[in-house]
């Protein structure tokens, strides 16, 4: 069956037309002759629509690659293959989420007034966004890098192709619209994930700059972010919040050397990031918490525990939390001087023991405050373990040392000085003679195991405010995740406004992750190395492009059901050559 095509000569010219035909034998004649089905009528007025709809009629008939493989005939060349799996599944949990929909609908700024700029094709931004999302997940590098990988090393659906400069626009419009994305991601998940947010944890981190200087100061307001300038002034007036955004600080890294920028994260007791925060480098964790509390007041949630550890645990900011309708958990120094955790760990009393690694017992000193002493038997006899050894160290560095002038045992003090876990144990006699400080074992031995925590909530339980300071570890997981495997540093910008982004995007690629981890129960390594394995190939024919999936593995199977993704059509896209 073919096409056959017959001419007719008129006034005007010669006219074609077109038929369906088939060749059927004929035994008088001895040959096959055409047998017409059916006439399309003229060539030049042919309904081209009512061709297509005939073709796809036919084309269910045959599998999908088949179909194109008829028509494109022995032409068809396979091109390329790229991994899809991974983007696939981010794309779909991306569109669940609805986050692509917040994105496409930021028109203006705060206050309902027009944003800044040239007016921007939403669509197209959001989805240079995601793919710079979904590069830190699948693939972390520079945004250079990332829109090489988007090019040539991916396929993303809605983006062919893209360029640095269209990805660095992209951070750009994300820095300006933040606020609103936050808050838009927020009320989407928290509706489509059903989040218990009466637990929220909140801690900090910091990240480094290789750098030889750090940047020059500018005025800041009390959020961190730089005050705009007024009658041509660069915006230093030599107050006192005239900072630098990458400046030396307290680095959680060790590497007080080099400019840093601090970064703090409120997650969900399901380990959920819910928002991400960013301050100039030497800002202090103590005075965070308050402008982390006026952020998410504005969110109009319910009654909220702030959960946070022992950093936040400041006379001012356990008053400002307590403001409204809100409480907090909040990890105390064991070895303090204050009269209030003296008193709480001299108290007499029976442990209560609520798992197999946990006894708790429960303090109140005052009408407003509660303490919580929890004991990890485990933990208790790894600490044993580690002071024996510290003591035989310094035992060893002290054997003999009564012999010594007085001027190497100074010496010989010094250096035991420099090491906190050996000088914490060290006692120095009236005479000079260096000891074992006995006290001070007695006293550390009653303190392996343990940590002191303090609530203002009268009515949370003793064991859910143990149990909820100990998911503070979910924050933990998270810093983790992020400098390892979205690999938050290096951070390969310098403007302000592009550092700040990058955070951001770091951020929504660790919500997806999170995702699919606690959907499947399985690591993120683990889960991507089989969405890896899916693939996308593309071929070419004369009738145009398609991209075509490889075959579903069990693995593959597995995870789309746990995550409640559709499986994808065998055949992802379908272009038709131009004419």
């Amino acid at each position: 069956m073919y096409v056959k095509t017959t001419a007719r000569k008129t006034k005007s010219g010669t006219v074609r037309y077109l038929h369906l035909a088939h060749n059927e034998w004929d035994p008088v004649a001895g040959r096959s002759v055409p047998k017409i089905l059916y006439g399309f009528g003229r060539a030049d007025q042919l309904d081209r629509d009512a061709v297509k709809r005939l073709v796809g009629s036919l084309s269910r008939l045959l599998d999908p690659a088949e179909a194109l493989a008829a028509t494109a005939g022995s032409e068809l060349v396979f091109c390329e293959s790229r991994p899809w799996g991974g983007t696939f599944v981010l794309d779909a949990l991306w569109q669940r989420l609805g986050i692509d929909t917040v994105l496409r609908g930021i028109h203006a700024g705060p206050g309902g007034k027009p944003r800044r700029g040239r007016p921007r094709d939403t669509a197209t931004t959001e989805r240079v966004l995601f793919a710079l999302v979904a590069n830190r997940a699948l693939a972390p590098s520079s945004k250079l890098a990332a829109a090489d990988w988007i090019n040539h090393d991916v396929h993303i659906d809605g983006l062919p192709d893209t360029s640095d400069n269209a990805c660095y626009r992209a951070m750009d419009w994300l820095h300006d619209v933040r606020e609103q994305l936050e808050a838009g991601v927020f009320r989407q998940v928290a509706n489509l994930l059903n989040l218990e947010v009466d637990l929220l944890f909140f801690d900090t981190t910091s990240t480094y700059f290789e750098l030889d200087d750090p940047d020059e100061a500018v005025t800041r307001d009390e959020h961190g972010h730089p005050l705009p300038t007024h009658d041509g002034k660069d915006g230093k007036d030599g107050m006192e919040n005239s900072v630098g955004f990458r400046a030396y600080g307290k680095s959680k890294d060790s590497r007080d050397d080099l400019p840093q920028i601090v970064i703090g994260m409120a997650v969900t007791r399901d380990g959920i990031p819910v928002r991400v925060w960013c301050w100039p480098g030497n800002t202090n964790d103590s005075a965070l918490i308050r402008q982390v509390k006026d952020d998410m007041r504005d969110w109009t949630l319910s009654k909220i525990v702030w959960v946070a550890d022992r950093g936040f645990s400041s006379q001012r900011n356990r008053r400002y939390l307590r403001q409204g309708d809100h409480a907090y958990i909040i990890g105390e120094k064991l070895r303090s001087d204050s009269p209030e955790i003296k008193a709480a760990l001299s108290r007499q009393g029976r442990y209560t023991e609520i798992a197999e690694n946990m006894r708790i017992k429960e303090v109140k000193v005052s009408e407003t405050e509660r303490f919580v002493i929890c004991h990890n038997p485990d933990a208790a006899q790894r600490d044993a373990h580690i002071r024996a050894q510290l003591l035989a160290q310094l035992d060893e560095l002290i054997t003999g040392s009564d012999k010594l002038p007085a001027m190497k045992r100074g010496e010989l003090r010094g250096r035991i000085s420099t090491k906190p876990g050996l000088n914490r144990y060290l006692r120095v006699t009236p005479g000079g003679l260096l000891r074992v400080d006995k006290a001070k074992i007695k006293t550390e031995a009653n303190l392996d195991g343990k940590y002191l925590l303090r609530c203002s909530d009268p009515h949370l339980p003793a064991a859910d405010i143990a149990r909820g300071y100990k998911q503070l570890l979910e924050v933990e997981r998270g810093w983790r995740d992020m400098k390892q495997i979205i690999d938050l540093r290096p951070v390969y910008h310098r403007l302000e406004e592009r550092i700040r982004a990058h955070i951001v995007l770091c951020w929504l690629a660790l919500l997806l992750i999170r995702i699919v981890e606690t959907t499947t129960s399985q690591t993120w390594h683990h889960v991507r190395r089989h969405l890896d394995r899916l693939h996308a190939g593309t071929f070419t024919g004369p009738t145009g492009v398609f991209r075509q999936r490889t075959e579903l593995s069990k693995p593959q199977q597995d995870l789309l059901a746990r995550l409640d993704i559709p499986a994808p059509k065998q055949i992802i896209e379908l272009a038709t050559a131009s004419r």
